[in-house]
């Protein structure tokens, strides 16, 4: 569905290919097109043999929002952070702004965090900032934790909260956290090895796009979270983004002149994502420089981290606070995706019917989803194995937004 087929406008794209793989290696974007100038892309290539991995993350969802709280255990200060659904990569700097914040009430000369996706790595590095002594109690570094299953796409509201359970002052604790992480993603724009990114994420359909509203509850379905434990459905999830629109770009419609594909409708947008390898990276070569220190030790039941020579704890286990916690009111949500081979001369995104794909330096990633079941889709699955015919079926969905018009028929 790029328009025209792949002959003339593929062989201007072709022909822009070398100087853009240039451009690419040298950590910079393509310049935008001059102003009344078609943008050119070239087709992100959808084939299965293309499809070198899929991963299965899942995704802590608290009906209340993150946990955020302290307690003692025994002589021990134990400061919550875990519990983000799935905004804990968007959230994360402005959720350990505040953890540190709160151990730093107690005036510790060192802390320990438990845990090391990306809460707890982000949560010890705003500690080393703060000018403590910091040591990172975990099974596994980042790049082993769910937190690397994810698509790494900035969504601060995505599946963070129930809304009547996190009741209306969440929403001010939610605009705190996101705006703050904003702020700190910006500042690794830029720098060797594109940890964070923006780029070009195009909406398509068949039908006018208009924006969808926060789903009204169904009548029809008289069980909800407080009857339940689980959500039973959309209405119930609560929805913050608009609080933040005068910062983050928002989609706009394109006129059929500025249109680069040949479905009758399409928004653009400019979307924040992170490169894991290159972000995870930077991250714990950060907390190595200014001292950290990490342990690999598996933790059991809370007691034990009495047990630890630092008396104030951030707790950032994820999903796993369920178990170690006993924390019941995590609620599993499965969350698949599929990696295709990087592209870096296709930078951009795509959303057709209910798979998008997004390109980026560690691979072009695809999600298959269910628009129907919306922001139900994986509440209370914790199954972690992956399950690739989706993925390759989401594939076949989006193929012929790339197809030659030639193929199609047109």
């Amino acid at each position: 569905m790029l328009k025209g087929s792949l002959g003339a406008a593929a062989l201007l794209g072709l022909q822009a290919c070398a100087s853009t793989a240039k451009v690419a290696q040298a950590g910079t974007t393509p310049p935008p097109p001059a102003p009344g100038k078609r943008v050119s892309l070239l087709p992100i290539r959808v084939t299965p043999d293309q499809l070198i991995d899929v991963k299965c993350c899942i995704r802590p969802l608290r009906a209340a929002g993150p946990n955020l709280g302290t307690e003692m255990v025994g002589s021990t200060l134990v400061i919550h952070n875990y519990g983000h659904g799935g905004s804990g990569w968007s959230l994360s700097w402005g959720s350990a702004d505040i953890a540190v914040g709160k151990a730093l009430t107690v005036l510790p000369r060192e802390i320990a965090v438990v845990g090391c996706g990306i809460i707890g790595l982000t949560t010890a590095i705003v500690a080393l900032q703060a000018g403590l002594k910091v040591t990172i109690y975990a099974r596994d570094p980042i790049q082993r934790t769910r937190s690397f299953r994810a698509s790494g796409s900035f969504t601060p509201d995505s599946r963070v909260a129930l809304s009547e359970q996190a009741g209306p002052a969440f929403g001010d604790l939610w605009e705190r956290m996101a705006r703050f992480s904003w702020k700190a993603f910006r500042t690794y724009i830029g720098v060797a090895g594109n940890p964070v990114e923006f780029s070009d994420s195009y909406q398509l359909s068949d039908t006018p796009i208009t924006r969808r509203p926060p789903a009204a509850p169904d009548p029809a379905i008289t069980e909800s979270f407080a009857t339940k434990g689980l959500p039973q459905q959309n209405s119930e999830f609560g929805h913050y983004s608009d609080r933040i629109r005068d910062i983050v770009p928002q989609a706009v419609p394109l006129a059929p002149e500025d249109n680069p594909f040949s479905a009758p409708y399409a928004t653009r947008a400019s979307q924040m994502y992170f490169n894991f390898a290159s972000y995870g990276h930077l991250l714990m070569s950060e907390f190595f420089a200014r001292g950290g220190q990490f342990v690999m030790r598996d933790f059991h039941n809370p007691a034990e981290l009495a047990t630890l020579r630092e008396k104030v704890v951030i707790h950032c286990t994820g999903y796993a606070a369920r178990d170690l916690w006993q924390d019941k009111t995590v609620i599993p949500v499965r969350g698949q995706t599929g990696w295709l081979v990087p592209q870096p001369e296709a930078h951009y995104g795509v959303r057709y019917k209910n798979v998008s794909l997004l390109s980026k330096s560690d691979g072009v990633v695809v999600m298959n989803n269910n628009p129907d079941l919306g922001e139900m889709l994986g509440v209370g699955n914790s199954m972690e194995l992956p399950t690739k015919a989706d993925i390759e079926e989401g594939l076949k969905i989006i193929a012929p937004v790339f197809a030659p018009a030639a193929a199609r028929g047109a």
